[in-house]
This record gives structure tokens, C-alpha cells and sequence, in this order.
């Protein structure tokens, strides 16, 4: 079950992987580092990972569409099947969603079964955004393109019914990274933002000197050297302390939307992902973490496997409800 608290609050780290999280690593087979490999074989690699990813909520519709010139997949749900949400005669809210993958790999269809989950559960329309990846388009290129769709959103310039007053970010990985610089962007922004949801994300590109990259940096799915070799294509030579690369080296946090935060217990980016809450909470932001114990970095991605996967689904379509309610 996971842990539910304010980001101040003491978390158990997880040093015991959850036993089907050891089935999974262990019956595997192993992948050798990135880094041996080119980057069209890791996408490849990684795209055979989508059937784990579980079977897909029924939607009313789903399109592949542009917005701001941006690849997108839109995702409408029935709402008054929606339990808990009423038959809405306006607009919809909306949630923009940012796949995980290291800036480098991974696609909508990867996010598919999360988005439809996030788009059924909260009663939202969805934008799943297919920006730019690296080394092609190294940063800030997946920023740009997060911003564009994001601001046309807010701007109602999408074709789409929206209500533009209830609009929400999420993201995994490196998809909560650009959620959470996004909310960063556009703070101040009328209409604003009033959540961004961020699963496991990378918050601090700067280093992995860190407790949790010192203790669950190999044998727990990603590594310690995974990570340096996505940063390395995404970053290039920038500042890696930018707050567009890493958000929790931004100075001023204040006047954010409020955020859930999910973690995994036996990730190497659990450290940051609990940092980030802290220091969201710390500058008067309301924030909660939501840690699983014994999970690795992406479970969510393991949706056929992992109950948590599911858990952690609902749990954030909850949380994206009662924001725009």
C-alpha cells in the first residue's frame, strides 16, 4: 500500500523490492545499459514494453491531432459514465499529459493506458503530447513544445471543449519533469493551472549524488548509468542546474498549483521526487508525496503486472478530480 503525507513527514525508503517487482526484474531478460546501444534500438527496446502496460479504459473518442503545430492524441471521455461525475452540458476540464522515457525514448502509446486512465477517472478530456526528443531535438526543445501545447490550452486555441479555467499538467519521469517546469513557466498565467501531477519525476538533473541513487542505482530497473546517458543526450552542454532542466533548483517555488507527487520506494529518483515536495511545501505550495513502497522507477508502465500501477492511476484520477471539481 503506498504511503500517503505531507513531503515533510519521514518515508519509508523501500529497501525491500515488492516481490513482484522481483519476479519482474528477475524473469526478464537483462537489458544491457544504454549506452552499448544505439538510440533507435533503446526506443525500440523500450516500445516492446507497451502490452505490459495493461488493458485500455474504453473511451469515447481518441484522435491523433496537432495543437500548436504539436503531434497530440486527444483522448474524450463519456462523462456521464464517470462515477462520481456528473453529465457536464459545458466544457470539459483538461488534462495535458508528458510521457516518460529520459527525453530520449518512449511515445503515446506507451502512455496510452495511463492517459486513458487519467481521462476516465478525472472526467477530463486528455492531451497526450508527443514533443521532440533528444538527441535530435536536445533540450529545450521537448520544453518548447510542452509550453506551446500547453499555452494554446489555456488560450481555448484548440478546437476542443475545454474549460479553460481547469487545467491540469501531469507527467512521469521525464514527462513529470516538464510538467513540473511548465507549472514553473507559466505561474502568474491567467487562466492558471490548478494542479500538475507528477509521477516519480526527475527534478534534479544536476546530480546523482543522492541517497537514493546511492542505494537503489543498480539491480532495480533504471540505473545510475541509464540516467547519465539520457541526461547526456537531453542536456548537451547546458546549465543542468536551469530550473527548465532541473525545477528544484528554481529560487522561487511560490505561487505554484498545488501538486501530488508520486514516488517509488526503490528509485533512484525518489530522493528529488521527496525533495521537490519538501521544498513546494516550504515555499507555502500546497503539495502531498504519495510513496510506494518497494516500487521501482516506471511502474506505472507495468499496468498487466503491478497492481500499485493501478493503485497509483486511481489514486492521481482522484486527486485531478477533486481539483476540478
Amino acid at each position: 500500500m503506498p504511503t500517503i503525507g505531507t513531503p515533510g513527514e519521514s518515508y519509508n525508503q523501500g529497501v525491500t523490492l515488492h516481490p513482484h517487482v522481483r519476479r519482474f526484474l528477475t524473469t526478464s531478460p537483462a537489458a544491457p545499459p544504454l549506452d552499448t546501444r544505439s538510440v533507435e534500438d533503446n526506443r525500440a527496446h523500450l516500445a516492446q514494453v507497451v502490452p505490459l502496460t495493461g488493458d485500455p479504459a474504453p473511451i469515447d473518442h481518441v484522435a491523433d491531432t496537432r495543437i500548436a503545430d504539436v503531434p497530440v492524441r486527444v483522448y474524450v471521455p463519456a462523462v456521464p459514465a464517470v462515477p462520481a461525475v456528473p453529465a457536464a452540458a459545458g466544457p470539459l476540464p483538461c488534462v495535458v499529459y508528458f510521457h516518460g522515457g529520459g527525453w530520449v525514448t518512449g511515445d503515446l502509446d506507451l502512455a496510452d493506458t495511463t492517459v486513458r486512465a487519467l481521462a476516465t477517472g478525472a472526467g477530463a478530456v486528455s492531451v497526450s503530447v508527443d514533443y521532440r526528443l533528444a538527441p535530435e531535438h536536445p533540450f529545450p526543445a521537448a520544453v518548447d513544445d510542452a509550453l506551446a501545447v500547453v499555452g494554446a490550452v489555456l488560450a481555448g486555441d484548440t478546437g476542443l471543449r475545454i474549460d479553460t479555467g481547469r487545467v491540469a499538467v501531469a507527467g512521469d519521469s521525464a514527462g513529470g519533469n516538464l510538467a513540473a517546469v511548465v507549472a514553473q513557466q507559466l505561474r502568474g498565467h491567467s487562466p492558471a493551472l490548478v494542479h500538475q501531477a507528477l509521477f516519480y519525476p526527475v527534478t534534479d538533473a544536476s546530480t546523482t549524488d543522492t541517497d537514493s541513487y546511492r542505494a537503489f542505482g543498480e539491480g532495480h530497473g533504471l540505473s545510475t548509468r541509464d540516467m547519465e546517458w539520457f541526461i547526456g543526450h537531453y542536456a548537451g552542454t547546458a546549465d543542468r542546474r536551469d530550473p527548465r532542466l532541473s525545477p528544484l533548483h528554481n529560487p522561487d517555488l511560490t505561487g505554484l498549483p498545488p501538486a501530488t507527487i508520486i514516488t517509488a520506494g526503490c528509485d533512484p529518483l525518489a530522493s528529488e521526487g521527496r525533495a521537490y515536495g519538501r521544498a513546494l511545501v516550504k515555499a507555502g505550495t500546497r503539495a502531498s508525496v504519495i510513496e510506494f513502497p518497494g516500487q521501482m522507477h516506471a511502474f506505472l508502465d507495468l499496468g498487466a503486472l503491478l497492481d500499485d500501477a493501478l493503485t497509483a492511476r486511481r489514486l492521481v484520477a482522484g486527486e485531478l478530480r477533486a481539483a476540478f471539481a
